[in-house]
């Protein structure tokens, strides 16, 4: 028999962790207002690979869930580096 998926809040991630990272956003975001764009963008991506690596890590005692490990952290891992990438070649254009 096939195992239903959860979509409820009690198997996904700890709400704890998830304002922690909501404080890293929110820290990024005035950091990118103030003008230290590059702090708040370095800031971000190295949270999101640290959670994408965390997810890998930990897999189901992971405190950082969303769908399963593999997506979680492919997109976590990815993201990062595509935002450091991005900005950087953007920076480098200037």
């Amino acid at each position: 028999m096939h195992e239903h998926p959860f979509v409820s809040e009690s198997h996904e991630g700890k709400p704890f962790f998830e304002w922690i990272v909501a404080a890293i956003v929110a820290m990024c975001m005035i950091a990118a207002v103030l003008r230290y764009q590059m702090a708040a963008t370095i800031i971000i991506s190295v949270a999101a690979i640290m959670l994408g690596l965390m997810r890998i890590t930990l897999r189901q005692r992971s405190p950082w869930k969303v769908r399963s490990v593999g997506f979680d952290a492919f997109i976590s891992i990815f993201w990062g580096i595509g935002l450091l990438v991005t900005f950087f070649s953007v920076w480098l254009m200037l």
